[in-house]
């Protein structure tokens, strides 16, 4: 049986669009603490819609600069690689989603929890002190954490409508529904599409993992699942799963607050829906 439902996912996500090998470069060469910003600079300089995508963001009302930026290189020097790469992968994802889906699965709410989860994953890491790069990891497994759901979306509607409905009526986790109707959850789905993407295993790990409440050691995980429980709380978009899970003891442990405690300790995160809604509006 787990064989059969394997080779369906399989299918499903080969389906699937593959990341630009732009991205998937400036994914492996952020994560090489070798790596030179005048390399990741010349890749993303190589394809020229992502360069386009970045410049029309850099220069939006959000980042108010003085001057108007032409160049991928200024851009770096203004507002730094990691935030780059993390443009890059945003421009990817969105290219992925349609919003004409026939399981009615609003793309743009789902983009803005996921773009919100992924600037408070961020944030999380470093209030807790990680470096730039685990930072900007955290922001990544935050953004692609639910892309499991674009699979169902696109090439399961039926199955996933019926998911998303049964959850939001009876108020259960959507993983769960999806089990029920699909016989796979969007984390299967998630894990299987990162390989895919060619992401590294801590990545894979967090976005496989996410919904898991026993301890662990992927600092990443944690990150998002705070982040996931805070977006939702909040009320930043909606990935479509209604249930929002207290922090569990491990959770707790880590970041010192349960998820009250958290949201307030956060404050107004106005500032990162903004940011997030100007790069959806692109």
């Amino acid at each position: 049986m787990q064989n059969s439902k394997n080779e369906k996912l399989l299918v499903l996500v080969e389906k699937m669009p593959a990341f630009p090998k732009s991205v998937q470069q400036v994914v492996q060469l952020t994560s090489d603490i070798n790596a030179s910003a005048k390399d990741i600079i010349r890749v993303i300089e190589c394809d020229p819609v992502m360069t386009v995508r970045i410049l029309k963001a850099i220069n939006s009302s959000f980042y108010g600069l003085p001057q108007k930026i032409t160049s991928v290189q200024r851009a770096v020097v203004h507002i730094g690689l990691n935030t780059i790469k993390n443009m890059a992968l945003g421009v990817a994802a969105m290219g992925m989603l349609n919003a004409n889906n026939k399981a009615n699965f609003n793309t743009s709410n789902f983009l803005l929890h996921s773009l919100t989860t992924a600037s408070i994953s961020k944030i999380l890491a470093e209030r807790i002190g990680l470096s730039s790069t685990q930072a900007s990891d955290c922001f990544v497994a935050g953004l692609l954490h639910d892309f499991g759901k674009v699979v169902f979306a696109e090439f399961m509607p039926d199955k996933f409508k019926l998911a998303l409905e049964k959850s939001k009526e009876l108020q259960l986790p959507l993983h769960q529904t999806e089990l029920e109707f699909i016989g796979l959850s969007h984390t299967q789905a998630g894990k299987m599409l990162a390989e895919k993407w060619e992401l590294s295993d801590h990545l894979i790990d967090a976005i496989a993992h996410h919904h898991e409440l026993d301890n662990s050691e992927n600092i990443l995980r944690d990150c998002v699942f705070a982040a996931n429980q805070v977006s939702k709380q909040m009320q930043l978009g909606d990935g479509g799963n209604p249930l929002i899970e207290p922090f569990p003891e491990a959770i707790i442990a880590r970041f010192g607050l349960d998820l009250p405690a958290m949201c307030e300790a956060l404050g107004d995160l106005e500032s990162v829906k903004i940011e997030a809604q100007s790069f959806i509006n692109l």
